[in-house]
């Protein structure tokens, strides 16, 4: 069964497009998805991986100044961490389903509120920036995330000094980018690899 798109009114399918919104799982969609994005290297070093340090600075007792073992302590200039981050791995596990459902719920989400833009297609002769901006000013967009069936070499191009467009193929959608811009303009042949991954 399919429901039309109230943008451009083309069909779409309603198992993919017509679901339910369900917060909880998109919101563990998004924060699963940042937090597989950190890199997580941070590193400070601790007192015995600092380089140096080894001889005492000077004797236990006698010379008036508190005691001192290493130049490397925490307290003295240039030392150790005392509690020194180290590399963290941030990554969370959402299984296959789950995320099914929560980009269905986006997707149909954005259909509701005439967020999703479908065109037949969308491609440029020559990577030109001004030509582009044309064609989506003639669209009605601004803020808009392109989503296209295969890599364009020319839109990719165009596309990199408009800060609020974005392009991206129906492989490489993130929950992310789905709810930052304002539109998501799809082309048809899009529709259907996005259709086929999420059925």
């Amino acid at each position: 069964m399919n429901i039309q798109s109230p943008v451009v009114g083309k069909d779409v399918s309603e198992a993919v497009f017509g679901q339910d919104y369900n917060e909880g799982i998109i919101h563990q969609l998004v924060t699963t998805y940042m937090s597989n994005a950190r890199a997580g290297t941070r590193a400070q070093k601790t007192r015995s991986e600092v380089r140096g340090g080894g001889a005492k600075p000077w004797k236990q007792k006698g010379t008036g100044r508190a005691r001192a073992g290493t130049i490397r302590s925490p307290i003295w200039r240039k030392g150790g961490v005392t509690f020194a981050a180290k590399p963290q791995d941030h990554s969370k596990k959402l299984n296959k389903k789950m995320y099914v459902v929560g980009m269905r719920s986006i997707f149909s989400e954005l259909i509701r509120q005439e967020r999703l833009v479908i065109v037949d297609g969308l491609s440029l002769e020559q990577a030109k920036t001004k030509v582009l901006n044309d064609i989506l000013a003639e669209k009605g967009l601004s803020n808009v995330l392109i989503v296209l069936a295969a890599e364009d070499a020319n839109l990719g191009l165009a596309s990199r000094n408009l800060h609020t467009v974005d392009v991206c193929t129906a492989y490489e959608i993130d929950p992310v980018s789905l709810l930052a811009y304002e539109k998501v303009c799809v082309t048809a042949d899009a529709i259907a690899l996005i259709e086929e991954r999420l059925k």
